[in-house]
């Protein structure tokens, strides 16, 4: 989406973390900007149905305990301005989402006139090739 002047919406992001671990490393997996509230509560609800078939019994109820009861609350705080997360435990994997209220900044275009002078300093990573 395109914007011209600053706007809130959500930042959502998906972490797992291995809870056999003596070292708590979560691991980011996805991350994805929603502009209301539905939008960001559907990223997880799809998410949600796509990983049902998949979970143990444990799990999978506690992703349909949150698409039947919780997704409402959940939209509501959002509409609130307060942060949320949703979780669910498979074995010994712990998947996390959570939505935080942000406000996003429009971003320069590079062929929309001048960059300040910082745009310049960004220095891309050399790849390497292995053998």
């Amino acid at each position: 989406m395109l914007m011209d002047k600053p706007q809130w919406g959500y930042w959502c992001e998906c972490w797992t973390e291995d809870l056999t671990s003596d070292e708590i490393r979560p691991a980011l997996r996805a991350s994805f900007d929603a502009y209301s509230a539905a939008q960001a509560d559907r990223w997880i609800a799809v998410a949600l149905r796509a990983l049902s078939p998949a979970l143990d019994t444990d799990a999978s109820q506690e992703a349909w305990t949150w698409l039947y009861d919780g997704r409402v609350a959940t939209r509501k705080a959002l509409m609130r301005a307060e942060p949320c997360e949703v979780s669910v435990t498979q074995a010994s994997t712990r998947i996390a989402w959570t939505i935080r209220p942000v406000f996003f900044l429009p971003l320069a275009h590079r062929q929309d006139g001048e960059l300040p002078a910082c745009a310049y300093d960004f220095k891309p990573h050399a790849t390497h090739a292995t053998d």
